[in-house]
């Protein structure tokens, strides 16, 4: 297995709202596919490169993440490295979350990539072995909720 997965989609939209729904963390709860996402730690903001964000999380257990945008070009590239509070810090921590947005016909090619080469060594092999297939279902059920905000049906 890949140590990134990425699902595109076609939403009928410009970029700007979709690039403007990523760019705030306190919407992420809204879209995100995988039910484990419960809200931002600090509120609604516009994030740059370089800024830091807070997640609190739920995979049967609460936790928090602090996460580092590592890419940024306004309407067309966003990524976040994950980062793990210790002590989950020295086995599950680095993963990067990125989405590229491309004007097509029709609308916005959106692509969400899950970048597990710079998780922590220790973890990777399980990360990949057993999180692959559902992160790849949230995923796309993600650009499905995306494109609900962004391009509502009506």
């Amino acid at each position: 297995m890949a140590d990134r997965i990425s699902v595109s989609r076609v939403i009928p939209s410009p970029p700007e709202p979709i690039f403007d729904l990523l760019a705030d963390p306190s919407r992420h709860a809204e879209i995100d596919g995988s039910g484990t996402v419960q809200g931002a730690r600090s509120g609604s903001r516009r994030l740059a490169l370089g800024d830091s964000f807070g997640m609190s999380m739920r995979m049967g257990v609460a936790y928090s993440t602090r996460n580092v945008v590592v890419t940024f070009e306004e309407n067309r590239r966003i990524a976040w490295q994950t980062l793990a509070a210790p002590p989950i810090s020295l086995v599950l921590t680095g993963r990067v979350w990125r989405y590229e947005l491309e004007p097509v016909a029709g609308g916005t090619k959106v692509t969400e990539t899950w970048d597990i080469s710079s998780e922590a060594a220790v973890s990777r092999p399980l990360v990949r072995a057993f999180m692959s297939s559902s992160t790849r279902a949230a995923m796309e059920r993600t650009l499905e909720r995306i494109e609900a905000v962004v391009a509502p049906a009506g």
